[in-house]
């Protein structure tokens, strides 16, 4: 029995990958259906676009603000834990967003219960915990697979919710998300019991640094500093684009299905880019990495707007968008435990993840008050080439050296 044990140990760390995979698939898959809900729920409720738009946008504001004090939660008590009330949480606001007629009933659901639902259940605390659990040689690979899974979830999901939509409408597709938004719960569940075993056999080796010595050291980081700053660009491309591009597409002229589909294909690209981010993470310097993505994000961007709209270019986009989506989240978390060790990473990378929070706020609400006020959404298309290339700038000097004691922590 006693010979048993370990070799049981040592499977936790791949159902807890799988377990929080599954939470992100469920949590990505119906935040990227957000936008398929702008256009409909706008002109039966007679809200302009900003409405629908700054809800969505304090939504992601709030996940990141939010997000430094679930990872320290989730650090300190446990993921399971915190997932768990995420869980609770995305439920309840999905229900309230299902019966929401008025902008402040919607506000407090989509932005307010929604965005500190995500903060505690999503991507970042899931990246923490299989950081910490699995092995070293691993651990990018093993958060490319979080992603890659999780980004599955808007291929699948998505083209779901078109046809909810179109087949019930807003208030009942809201409701049957929020019954697929519970199986974060049960999943929830099976990761905190495991991650207790594993904390249990881990115990003996104790810790020589503290959570506040931690938050000093990185406070003075210029590399850790540059990382921040970088991050700001991934969350202001992804929110305007999945939240706008829907009707971005249908004032254009092309059918409603195509935003779906276009999302869609985001998706499953985003399967395909995040894996590879992944693997190459584990193999090549993760700043320079980080600097090409997002070269590659501003020419994607510049030939979508500058190429005549059509079938063809929408789908191009997507597939290419897509593949550079949530690329940016393996080696960028990866470097965060490579300075700074994974004891604490939620926690710092939870502390980058507010900047690209905030990148995400930007991002949704400019995109609708340039809409509601100058009919046009080619400023910010051009503001997001513009940042891109900043960001690619950005990453290239980040001092990525390990601080030695904290590297092993």
């Amino acid at each position: 029995m006693s010979n048993e044990q370990p070799k049981i140990l040592s499977y936790l760390p791949w159902v807890i990958l799988i377990s929080g995979a599954m939470c992100v698939l469920i949590i990505f898959g119906v935040r990227a259906s957000y936008g398929l809900f702008l256009k409909p729920q706008s002109l039966e409720l007679g809200w302009g676009r900003e409405v629908f738009a700054f809800a969505i946008a304090m939504q992601n504001l709030l996940w990141g603000a939010f997000q430094p004090f679930t990872a320290a939660f989730a650090d300190k008590m446990g993921a399971g834990k915190s997932i768990a009330i995420g869980g609770v949480l995305f439920v309840v606001g999905l229900v309230m967003m299902m019966h929401a007629t008025d902008p402040l009933t919607f506000q407090l659901s989509a932005g307010v219960i929604i965005g500190m639902a995500q903060a505690a259940a999503g991507n970042v605390i899931i990246i923490g915990v299989v950081g910490r659990v699995m092995p070293p040689e691993k651990r990018t690979w093993a958060i490319g697979i979080v992603i890659s899974v999780g980004a599955s979830g808007q291929f699948l999901i998505v083209p779901l919710s078109q046809l909810l939509l179109t087949n019930y409408g807003w208030s009942a597709t809201y409701g049957l998300l929020a019954l697929l938004a519970s199986l974060v719960i049960a999943l929830a569940v099976v990761i905190g019991r495991l991650e207790k075993c594993i904390a249990l056999r881990k115990a003996a080796g104790g810790e020589s640094f503290s959570l506040r010595s931690i938050l000093a050291e990185a406070s003075r980081h210029n590399g850790y500093r540059l990382l921040i700053l970088g991050f700001f660009v991934c969350g202001f491309h992804v929110a305007f684009i999945s939240v706008h591009l829907p009707a971005y597409l249908t004032d254009l002229g092309m059918p409603a299905g195509t935003g779906a589909w276009s999302l869609a294909l985001i998706g499953f690209f985003n399967v395909v880019g995040s894996y590879v981010s992944g693997v190459l993470s584990g193999r090549y310097r993760k700043k320079y990495l980080l600097s090409g993505l997002y070269m590659c994000r501003a020419f994607i961007i510049l030939a979508f707007i500058m190429l005549p709209i059509s079938n063809v270019t929408v789908f191009v986009f997507s597939a290419l968008m897509g593949f550079f989506w949530l690329s940016t989240v393996p080696p960028t978390s990866g470097i965060v435990a490579q300075i700074f060790g994974v004891r604490y990473m939620g926690t710092l990378f939870a502390i980058v993840f507010f900047s690209h929070q905030v990148g995400a706020f930007f991002g949704v609400w400019l995109g609708g008050y340039f809409f509601d006020n100058f009919g046009s959404y080619m400023p910010v298309w051009w503001a997001g080439v513009a940042l891109a290339l900043a960001a690619a700038i950005v990453h290239a000097p980040i001092n990525d050296e390990a601080v030695p004691r904290f590297a092993n922590g």
